[in-house]
């Protein structure tokens, strides 16, 4: 019997719906390509199967980078928060970091519909089994004959389950933790997705027939309570920011000022500890049940009980799920153990001694690619045209789903288009950080972003991330032009306010002495410049407003800006000069197909994890694990002497 099945001709797939799937094609569709997105059920579009908020600790500052290239998530937030509030206000502004609480209904809701309503894009329900690709032999320049000729592989399409087959020149992968999944909680194990959702069972085996080799990771969430039988008077309320500040740079400030709902803060205690010890047994971490591996810092409340055993309590988050629902996520305290074990240990939590739960907590096991066999422009090495994003590259996080789904959506348009790969290095955004980690550290566990991770955090500030990406996402095409060239003159009205305020000189006199006593700071003797006060730690630019009488009206952000860039010049000039020796280092290209092999005196570590990584830069080879700076040293040597005898 002929069956004619269907076929359909794109310019790029994309495989998966999530946080990392809707950047990549919303990226795609909007620099004019025709995309199709795949998911498993369209009701589970940019789901937030764990917790229902955005931002966060470095999560903030990925989603404000985001937004600055032209992606969709700060947006998308802006729409649907129900809570904001920027954390780490009392430190340094390096590690400031917004957070908000989402509706999540109305989070996956909107993201929908911007999908919907964009161009070039399409969706389809329906699950993805096979990649398909042509083969063809290049030879490697300098490679032994031991090499001989390389393999390459051209991504052709994608085939579903059905038999249909999608034809294409680029295929972004976006799988999240939907492949082989199976939830487990105590003795129960379900083989579905997050949510209880289908799980994707086929497009493992014809990834590993491709070649890709495969890790299984492991992640788990709390469970979700009735609000109605919580008391709320054992907790400690914490209330949103009283001014909001948006993610989206393009979001009014004025439009998002709400009534903000609470979260709650509560605490577990040596009962909860101790029920959690006498079923150690049955949880499936400890007794071996669970094969793959979990994130070190987003542990399970079993985890936290064992590792950290000197500790009476630990902080556990009463968090509302959205407007229109009662479910409450309890943050903090995430689990395999089983029903009747989660029913004992949650009611000894203060204000949950009642508490009903509506979705038991559970461990997620999934199947994710090791990383290192992707380029930094998120491209598979070995598979032309065929582009990775988001936990399926070993991550864990909304935020760091979102930024790789970006990238990989950009990228997968410039191969396209045959434009070169963008590719944000170390010092340009905790985007590169994130990226370059993944690419050149070996993971063996779900990779979670942290201030501490990025060496230049100092100019890799939340607050200027329009500054730093904007223009890139403007010659790319995703960021408008009346957008670009507000960010231009913005750059020049903070400029022009440095340099006014470096020649404003203030006298001593009984004006100035009453506010600098106001605010507990040193009387003047002489005159100062604004400048100079603005460097005491007690002052800002804000503070110094009323004696400063011919200060222009300038947007907040730009005072902002104005005042940060005086306050730490020294500490930002000494960090640039960091970032220009970094620089020189990158810019050290390493050939493609490059030979180690005939490289004397470096180390068989060395050579191995080099082979293996496939730097692109000496700057990149530095950050290998394996690679000491003796190797480096090395490879700057031969590298130098190739070059000379080529020129000679």
């Amino acid at each position: 019997m002929n069956r004619n099945l269907l076929e359909e001709t794109y310019d790029v797939v994309v495989v998966g719906a999530g946080h990392a799937g809707c950047e990549a094609a919303l990226a795609c569709a909007r620099l004019g390509l025709e995309t199709v997105i795949f998911t498993v059920s369209v009701d589970s579009i940019a789901l937030m199967p764990c917790n229902p908020n955005i931002g966060g600790s470095s999560k903030g500052h990925l989603v404000r980078e985001i937004d600055a290239l032209g992606g969709q998530m700060g947006i998308n937030i802006d729409k649907t928060f129900i809570q904001s509030k920027m954390l780490n206000k009392s430190k340094g502004p390096a590690v400031h970091s917004l957070r908000a609480q989402a509706d999540k209904a109305n989070y996956s809701m909107e993201m929908r519909k911007t999908l919907q309503e964009t161009e070039h894009l399409t969706i389809r329900q329906a699950e993805v089994s096979e990649i398909l690709t042509t083969e063809d032999s290049v030879k490697v320049e300098n490679a032994t004959s031991e090499q001989g000729a390389d393999k390459l592989q051209h991504i052709t399409g994608v085939r579903t389950v059905s038999g249909a087959t999608y034809h294409c020149k680029a295929v972004v992968l976006c799988t999240g933790t939907y492949l082989n999944a199976r939830c487990l909680t105590g003795e129960m194990i379900t083989y579905t997705g997050p949510n209880g959702l289908m799980a994707a069972t086929h497009l493992t085996q014809s990834l590993k027939d491709h070649g890709v080799e495969m890790f299984r990771f492991k992640t788990g969430t709390p469970a979700r309570v009735d609000k109605n039988s919580l008391d709320f008077s054992k907790m400690e309320e914490q209330k949103g920011d009283e001014r909001v500040i948006p993610f989206s740079f393009t979001t009014n400030p004025e439009d998002v000022q709400i009534d903000q709902v609470s979260c709650w803060l509560t605490y577990t205690n040596p009962t909860t500890h101790e029920i959690i010890r006498n079923n150690l047994d049955r949880s499936p971490i400890y007794a071996g049940i669970i094969e793959g591996t979990g994130p070190r810092y987003c542990p399970s409340i079993e985890d936290k009980v064992v590792k950290f055993a000197d500790k009476e309590r630990h902080q556990i988050f009463i968090e509302p799920e959205g407007l229109n629902t009662n479910e409450m996520y309890v943050g903090g305290m995430s689990s395999s153990l089983p029903e009747d074990v989660q029913h004992e240990m949650y009611r000894t939590l203060p204000g949950l001694e009642h508490v009903k739960i509506v979705r038991n907590a559970y461990a997620i096991e999934y199947d994710c690619i090791n990383p290192n066999q992707l380029y930094a422009s998120l491209e598979f090495k070995k598979i032309k045209g065929l582009f990775s994003g988001g936990q399926f590259n070993g991550s864990s996080g909304y935020e760091e789903a979102a930024c790789q789904g970006l990238i990989a959506g950009i990228n997968a348009a410039m191969k396209v288009l045959g434009r070169e790969p963008l590719v944000l290095d170390r010092s340009e955004a905790y985007i590169g950080v994130l990226i370059d980690d993944l690419v050149t550290k070996e993971n063996h566990e779900p990779y979670r972003m942290m201030t501490s991770r990025a060496e230049y955090r100092l100019i890799l500030r939340q607050d200027n991330a329009d500054l730093r990406l904007t223009r890139k996402g403007y010659e790319i095409g995703l960021i408008s032009k009346e957008r670009y060239d507000w960010v231009c003159k913005k750059e020049e009205l903070i400029k022009e306010e440095i340099e006014r305020v470096a020649n404003v000189h203030i006298g001593a006199n009984k004006e100035v002495q009453a506010l600098l006593e106001s605010y507990g700071s040193i009387p003047l003797n002489t005159g100062v410049t604004l400048t100079e006060l603005i460097r005491r730690p007690e002052l800002d630019y804000e503070k110094l407003a009323p004696i400063d009488k011919n200060r222009p009206e300038l947007p907040y952000d730009v005072m902002e800006q104005v005042n940060i860039n005086i306050k730490y010049d020294g500490y930002i000039s000494r960090q640039m000069k960091q970032v220009e020796s970094f620089k020189k280092m990158e810019k050290k290209k390493i050939p493609e197909g490059f030979n180690y092999d005939e490289v004397p005196s470096l180390r068989i570590e060395a050579r191995q994890k080099l082979k293996t990584y496939n730097p692109t830069s000496i700057g990149q080879a530095s950050r290998i694990s394996g690679v000491s700076p003796a190797d480096i040293s090395v490879l700057l040597v031969y590298m130098e002497q190739m070059r000379y005898h080529k020129e000679s």
